[in-house]
């Protein structure tokens, strides 16, 4: 019997070309990268890829949206299931970082850094994945400074943009292939300024 393959639905097609279309800002740079380089990267005619994005800055800034949610969205949901405030704050700096110089979402954020300063939807979209991770961040310090966990030598939203920042200088360490900064390397780093900035060791 000869099965006939079912044709993906439109948000699944739509789901494939934010793949595609991160994938091609990674190889040719968010300046460089042109609607054949999508269509290139999702095995599609360029025609086809307007059938589903006219406009193709809305499906550029749709992946750059995409990549963000590791480090927020995802993030949260892991949160929720932790109590422990020492044991959050551990997990979420190490979340932050790269996996390794080839990360794709750290890539794609570092294109996404380049470009902010000549595209305000870009400022825009990265603005507000700090402040959200800036909240996130507040929001563990304070519960665990409420419960007599932490001992903050700032106030929350200091360290807490502190702790952001390093994510970001770190991470960028790290996609370039500093030779002595790797994701174990910046962590250690990283949690070494919280604990001082906390007085809690984060022995988890």
């Amino acid at each position: 019997m000869v099965r006939v393959a079912q044709r993906k639905s439109r948000s699944d097609r739509r789901i494939d070309l934010i793949e595609a279309a991160r994938r091609a800002i990674i190889r040719h740079g968010i300046d460089g990268v042109q609607l054949s380089h999508v269509a290139e990267e999702a095995g599609l005619t360029s025609g086809a890829v307007l059938y589903h994005y006219p406009d193709l800055s809305e499906l550029l800034v749709e992946a750059q949206q995409a990549g963000m949610e590791r480090f927020y969205e995802q993030r949260l949901r892991r949160l929720a299931t932790i109590t422990d405030p020492v044991e959050k704050l551990v997990v979420t700096i190490r979340s932050g970082l790269p996996t390794g110089p080839l990360d794709p979402d750290v890539r794609l954020l570092n294109e996404l850094g380049g470009a902010a300063g000549r595209n305000r939807v870009y400022g825009v979209l990265l603005t507000s994945l700090y402040d959200r991770q800036v909240s996130m961040y507040q929001a563990i310090l304070d519960t665990g400074a409420a419960l007599g966990v932490f001992r903050l030598s700032a106030d929350s939203v200091t360290i807490a943009r502190n702790l952001v920042a390093l994510e970001d200088a770190y991470g960028y360490r790290i996609t370039a292939r500093h030779p002595l900064i790797g994701p174990a390397e910046a962590a250690g780093l990283i949690l070494s300024y919280a604990r001082a900035a906390t007085g809690n060791d984060l022995a988890h």
